[in-house]
């Protein structure tokens, strides 16, 4: 485990910050803008004066929001001075490359480049300079839609293959879902909620994930297609999802919005809904007067449906009661 102990005073905020993450996988921290989330970072890396280990003493890995690459040299040349600042080389450049896809790009300069390919290539020098933690602070916050979407595979390659702890800054919680395995919220310079990411997201009693970011993530495995559609399997019932994703392979992450889960009594006879889930209530939390979430438990994993106070008063639920959840739409990581 790696501990983050931080505490920093500013006219106006404080960061105080003591906790415990893993030093292996992607640990995200989510929050609002001025939460603290980049002065958390720039405390890891020993920009801010609090004392520690000055900065050049610190084996830090930063990336930053908007690509910082030398515009003299080439792609090659700036991950080679990456490599050269190592301080040792447990990296080797070839496999950083191929997983990065950056191996047409070497030649050409920083000016050439797209925003994705430009991220990609300030990933890779911040990898090869063998750091023992990498820093990523809003990698993907520039870039739009279709850039992002061109970006997002590789980070998913940089889950699955890189053994350097990451810590992951973003305000966007679908990402977040997508990539993490570890969870920090920060809220006012203080951790609100840290632990498992699917533990973390699935509460129902922090304020920061009961509107429009409360969700949870679901592991399932894809087991067959029909219809254009993709069955897969969760443990203890089926998610069908549109679109044919390989079968057989491991098990993939799926995020579900509670706005997009209702609940009824009884499993209807008719409906356009092709999810319609088996689920028992585990507890019901007010959000505000009009609204709440609640938490289904489905077989050793959860949903959050966020409905309506009225219709909680309608339906009469409480927790351990069987219901259904109709789940209308679902995310799924490629």
């Amino acid at each position: 485990m790696i501990r983050l102990q931080h505490k920093l005073v500013r006219e106006g905020f404080e960061l105080d910050i003591d906790v415990e993450v893993p030093d292996t996988g992607i640990t995200g921290v989510f929050g609002e803008s001025g939460s603290g989330k980049t002065t958390l970072l720039r405390c890891i890396a020993g920009l801010e004066e609090e004392g520690g280990l000055p900065v050049h003493k610190r084996n830090v890995g930063y990336v930053f929001q908007d690509p910082a690459l030398f515009p003299h040299l080439t792609v090659r040349g700036t991950i080679e001075y990456g490599a050269r600042r190592a301080a040792s080389h447990r990296v080797d450049s070839a496999p950083v490359v191929d997983m990065l896809g950056i191996g047409d790009l070497l030649d050409r300069k920083p000016d050439s480049l797209s925003g994705g390919e430009a991220q990609r290539v300030a990933i890779a020098a911040a990898l090869l300079r063998s750091p023992d933690i990498v820093l990523m602070d809003e990698p993907l916050a520039s870039l739009d839609r279709r850039r992002k979407d061109e970006l997002l595979p590789y980070f998913d390659r940089l889950h699955d293959e890189l053994a350097v702890p990451v810590i992951y800054v973003s305000h966007d919680i679908d990402e977040i879902s997508r990539l993490c395995d570890h969870l920090i919220l920060l809220e006012d310079g203080k951790v609100s909620a840290c632990g498992d990411l699917f533990d973390v997201v699935s509460r129902v009693d922090v304020p920061m994930l009961s509107g429009q970011n409360a969700g949870v993530v679901l592991w399932a495995t894809p087991i067959g297609h029909e219809d254009g559609l993709t069955r897969f399997d969760f443990g203890d019932g089926d998610i069908w999802v549109p679109g044919e994703f390989a079968v057989g392979r491991n098990p993939m992450r799926l995020r579900v919005a509670a706005s997009d889960v209702s609940i009824v009594r009884e499993r209807p006879s008719q409906t356009t809904i092709l999810n319609v889930i088996r689920a028992t209530i585990e507890a019901v939390h007010a959000v505000d007067s009009a609204t709440a979430l609640v938490r289904l438990g489905i077989g050793n994993q959860d949903l959050l449906a966020r409905v309506t106070n009225r219709s909680i008063r309608r339906l009469g639920l409480e927790s351990g009661d069987r219901v259904f959840a109709q789940v209308k739409s679902v995310t799924v990581r490629h």
